[in-house]
């Protein structure tokens, strides 16, 4: 397929030899040909000068026969802006944004333009390596305020009710990992032995919220 980005900086420049190598045709555009650099001798893509919000630019890096745009300039402004006239304009049916402001993602993402909040994503992926396993977040929703994470769940809970688990925590139970299928619980679903158990949380309850799951019911009351 035809894939267009906006921004040849680090990432821009990796995500387009990364589909290249994938044999997709790949189209860079960057107000700043010095970038270009980036791509290497080994790309064979388009190369535009100008704004990736531009829509003679995008028509010429063919935007009309694109299945994607990624939109990974350092402006969350420009990203945005050419990410809705892709969307919008010309119909592509895959669009993403890299956002710096998680705030300013949550309001996109209500835009129906998909978001990669890079300073909260970047947070978890840092977390996930440096805290014990079950702390770290396995997800978290674009404005940073709702995380799922991996419950460090004491042996004790098999055996009990979802329900009784969710009031003693304080989260709710997303989903569970048993027997390498995913369940989603309900109010009667029974804890069992080597059950992975993820809760959605508000962020700032995590800490609180993992305390719990490793005490005792009898503990928990």
């Amino acid at each position: 397929m035809h894939v267009v980005i906006m921004g040849c900086g680090r990432v821009g420049s990796s995500l387009a030899a990364a589909l290249q190598r994938l044999d997709h045709t790949v189209a860079v555009v960057d107000k700043n040909p010095q970038a270009f650099h980036r791509l290497g001798k080994d790309f064979r893509g388009q190369q535009i000068t100008g704004n990736g919000f531009d829509r003679d630019i995008l028509v010429e890096a063919g935007i009309e026969q694109a299945a994607a745009f990624a939109a990974v300039s350092n402006g969350d402004n420009s990203n945005i802006v050419s990410a809705r006239v892709a969307r919008e304009t010309f119909g592509v049916e895959h669009v993403v944004a890299r956002i710096y402001d998680p705030k300013r993602a949550e309001v996109y993402q209500r835009l129906g333009i998909p978001t990669v909040a890079t300073v909260p994503w970047t947070t978890d992926r840092f977390l996930r390596m440096l805290l014990p396993e079950g702390v770290a977040t396995a997800w978290r929703e674009p404005s940073g305020t709702v995380a799922v994470l991996q419950l460090p769940l004491h042996e004790a809970w098999v055996g009990h009710r979802v329900s009784e688990l969710e009031s003693a925590v304080g989260a709710r139970v997303a989903f569970i990992t048993r027997f390498g299928n995913g369940v989603l619980p309900d109010a009667r679903t029974v804890v069992q032995a080597d059950d992975t158990v993820y809760v959605a949380a508000l962020s700032g309850t995590v800490t609180d919220v993992t305390a719990a799951a490793r005490r005792t019911p009898e503990e928990s009351e």
